[in-house]
């Protein structure tokens, strides 16, 4: 996504939920972003910082996560290309359970508005392109995986911190390894 498109959606998205949710009388809003936004110069991820700011500058007390991706980023990543190739990203991440996310969404929710919250991110600090491969293991598939470094700043941001969390903050529990147990087995179950 170009950053002018992102930039454009998240500012009207931003504005409208804010928007609706005074309409609607609520006393805080509470926004999900991502970890890195601010130091790795993706379109999405530029669109975000946008939103970001909306809400900042809104009239209703807020917060904002920051996450990490989550362990079904390695999934969406190798579902973007078709067989019999895997176009993976090099970059360095620090996966969470979407399910610890939410967890951690509902408990600021119910707190007082804070602003910036501290980061959230997984136990363990992991390379996309290992985590594919494991996956392709786990699906009992075989692909080419072909690593790519993204050009200039944006490129040396993923392969080095720029993705990862910049403080203390509350860490999840679940690993990716322990996602993988589970995908498979619930994937083995649907005959998948």
């Amino acid at each position: 996504m170009s950053v002018r498109k992102a930039v454009s959606f998240f500012d009207s998205v931003g504005r409208n939920l804010l928007d609706a949710g005074e309409r609607a009388g609520v006393r805080h809003h509470v926004v999900l972003s991502i970890v890195g936004v601010d130091r790795v110069g993706l379109g999405y991820y530029q669109g975000k910082l946008r939103q970001e700011d909306v809400v900042r500058n809104g009239r209703t007390p807020w917060t904002v996560l920051r996450a990490t991706q989550f362990h079904e980023f390695a999934e969406q990543t190798l579902d973007r290309v078709p067989e019999p190739f895997a176009v993976v990203p090099r970059m360095r991440t620090q996966p969470v359970a979407a399910r610890e996310v939410a967890q951690h969404l509902a408990r600021l929710v119910t707190a007082p508005a804070r602003g910036m919250a501290p980061e959230l991110a997984g136990p363990r600090v992991e390379h996309l392109v290992d985590m594919v491969g494991r996956l392709l293991r786990a699906r009992r598939r075989r692909r080419l995986v072909l690593p790519v470094r993204m050009p200039g700043a944006t490129g040396a941001a993923m392969t080095g911190d720029g993705l990862l969390p910049v403080g203390p903050g509350p860490r999840g529990t679940q690993t990716f390894d322990a996602w993988l147990a589970s995908y498979g087995a619930q994937h083995v179950a649907q005959g998948g």
